[in-house]
C-alpha cells in the first residue's frame, strides 16, 4: 500500500490551520468573556445605584437586577458561540417561538408582572396607606409582584390582581395626610337657620381633633324634601377622620335635641279629596 505523503502534508496543513484559526477564536473568546463579565458587573452597579437613589422597593430591585443580569448573560453566551464557529440563528429562533408561547399562555400573570413594576416604580401608594380599589376600601398590607394584598377595616384580607390596580382608578385616602371630613345635618324647615349653624360650630371648634388653621365651612347645601340640609365641612388628620365623623353624628344630635332644634325624619303629607 502505497502513502501519499503529499495528501498527508496538506491534510496536516489544514488541521494546522484549522486549530490556528480556532485558537485564535477560542483566546478571542476568552478576552471577550472576561471583558464582558466586566461590562456586566458594572452596568449593573450603575442600574443599582440608580434604582437605590429612586428608592425603588427593595424587592422590585433585586427582581430588576436578577432579570438584567440574566438577559445580559444570555447576550454574552450567544457573542461567545458564535465567536467559536457554533451556529446560532436557529437557536435564537427556538427561544424566539419558546418566548412568545409562554407569553401568550400567561398573558395575564404577565399583565399583572408588568402592573407590579409600574406601582413598585411610580408607587402611587405604598405599605401602610388607606386606599380604594375595585370596589374595596383597606390598608395596603403588602405589595408583590403579582398582587397587592389589602386588609380592609373589618380585617378582611383582599388580594388584587396588579394589572387591574395599575389600569383602573385608585383613591390614595390619606397619602395627603389630612382630609376633609364631609358631613350633613337636617334641620326642620320651622327651625332657626342661624341658631343651628352657630351651635354646629360650637360642637365643632370644641373638638380637639379639628384642625384650627383650616376654615370650618357651614352652609345651606340644600332643600330637601323634608329639612333643610346644612354642609359642615371641618379639617382633621387622616387617621381622625373617622373618629370625628362618628362622634359628630352622636354629638350634634344631643345638642339638638337639648337646643330644641329637630332632625326630621323622611316624611309625606297625603292629601285625600272627597267627591
Amino acid at each position: 500500500m502505497e502513502i501519499n505523503i503529499e495528501k498527508i502534508e496538506h491534510y496536516m496543513q489544514m488541521l494546522g490551520e484549522m486549530g490556528l484559526q480556532f485558537g485564535v477564536q477560542f483566546l478571542l473568546a476568552i478576552v471577550v468573556y472576561f471583558v464582558g463579565n466586566f461590562i456586566i458587573k458594572r452596568v449593573l452597579s450603575l442600574v443599582g445605584k440608580g434604582l437605590e437613589k429612586k428608592k425603588v422597593e427593595i424587592t422590585l430591585h433585586q427582581f430588576l437586577l436578577s432579570i438584567l443580569s440574566t438577559l445580559l448573560k444570555a447576550i454574552q453566551i450567544i457573542i461567545l458561540a458564535s465567536m467559536l464557529g457554533i451556529q446560532t440563528a436557529s437557536f435564537i429562533a427556538i427561544l424566539g417561538a419558546a418566548g412568545l408561547a409562554i407569553g401568550l399562555a400567561l398573558q395575564g400573570s404577565l399583565a399583572n408582572f408588568a402592573g407590579g413594576v409600574l406601582i413598585l416604580l411610580f408607587r402611587p401608594f405604598k405599605n401602610g396607606d388607606a386606599i380604594k380599589a375595585q370596589g374595596y376600601v383597606g390598608s395596603v398590607e403588602e405589595i408583590q409582584i403579582f398582587n397587592t394584598i389589602l386588609k380592609t377595616f373589618d380585617n378582611q384580607r383582599i388580594i388584587i390582581p396588579n394589572g387591574l390596580l395599575s389600569n383602573g382608578c385608585v383613591t390614595n385616602i390619606n397619602v395627603n395626610g389630612t382630609r376633609r371630613v364631609d358631613m350633613v345635618f337636617g334641620i326642620g324647615y320651622d327651625d332657626d337657620i342661624a341658631k343651628a349653624k352657630a351651635l354646629l360650630r360650637t360642637i365643632i371648634e370644641a373638638d380637639e381633633r379639628v384642625l384650627k388653621d383650616q376654615a370650618v365651612d357651614i352652609w345651606v347645601g340644600e332643600h330637601g324634601e323634608s329639612s333643610v340640609n346644612l354642609f359642615v365641612r371641618p379639617w382633621a388628620n387622616a387617621e381622625d377622620y373617622w373618629g370625628i365623623y362618628f362622634d359628630m353624628m352622636e354629638k350634634v344630635k344631643i345638642e339638638f335635641d337639648k337646643a330644641g332644634i329637630s332632625i326630621p325624619f323622611p316624611q309625606r303629607d297625603v292629601h285625600m279629596h272627597q267627591k
